[in-house]
């Protein structure tokens, strides 16, 4: 009971203001991360686990049963869940794919704002610890130990301010990684090469053209970028 009453307290811990060049310099650091192909190919391994997260957690929630998660060689991956072939669920969970390592990078964002950086982190802790049971083959296992390890080093032993950092660097590239992982969607399948994708899925059983979906996952990301990063600027978002 001492050790969950840590955790608890630790995990809802109150953070001072992020301060406002804080949130510029892991922007920027963010950015560079997610223009630089080189490390945009270790970053994205981030975005594919929320990316197959959202998959897996729809298709829960739908009532599908999940067969697990597996990362192929070039760091792409997939979500294999039983259930009906067509219908709402599937369309939910081949919808959620895309959005939700944007919509993740917008709760860190809210988290951050409302000065809980601890809880940012134990957040993607429990997320992988979900993840942990779903994923299948090596090299899954390695890029979810990869990101566990350095998770749970930095919310149990790291001081306030090295959390903080931690939690606004890993809002901001999924916020910024969101929108460079549809632009990839889109520049693929202008190349012919996902004629499975979420995208294409989506235009098959709905009868609306697979470019449409891509715009609403277009759409849904920018916006949470700007949103997301609205809230970690501590800025008033405009309005109408």
């Amino acid at each position: 009971m001492e050790l969950l009453a840590e955790v608890w307290a630790r995990a809802t811990a109150v953070a001072p203001t992020l301060p406002a060049a804080t949130a510029l310099a892991t922007g920027a650091v963010a950015l560079a991360v997610v223009l630089w192909r080189p490390s945009w190919r270790t970053a994205r391994t981030v975005l594919v686990l929320a990316h197959e997260g959202g998959h897996g957690l729809v298709a829960a929630l739908a009532g599908r049963r999940l067969r697990g998660i597996r990362l192929h060689p070039d760091a792409s991956a997939v979500t294999v869940s039983v259930g009906p072939a067509r219908g709402a669920g599937v369309v939910a969970v081949l919808l959620a794919g895309y959005p939700a390592p944007a919509l993740v990078g917008l709760g860190a964002a809210a988290l951050l704002a409302a000065h809980r950086p601890a809880a940012v982190l134990w957040a993607v802790l429990l997320a992988l610890a979900l993840l942990a049971a779903q994923v299948r083959g090596w090299r899954a296992v390695g890029a979810l130990a990869a990101a566990l390890v350095p998770a749970l080093a930095v919310t149990w032993w790291a001081p306030a301010a090295v959390q903080q950092v931690a939690a606004a660097l890993l809002a901001w590239v999924l916020l910024l990684g969101a929108p460079r992982g549809v632009a990839e969607l889109a520049r693929s399948r202008r190349g012919g090469r996902s004629p499975s994708s979420d995208a294409d899925q989506l235009g098959r059983l709905t009868g609306v053209p697979a470019v449409l979906w891509v715009g609403v996952f277009w759409l849904v990301t920018a916006a949470a970028a700007v949103v997301g990063g609205a809230w970690l600027l501590d800025q008033p978002l405009p309005l109408p």
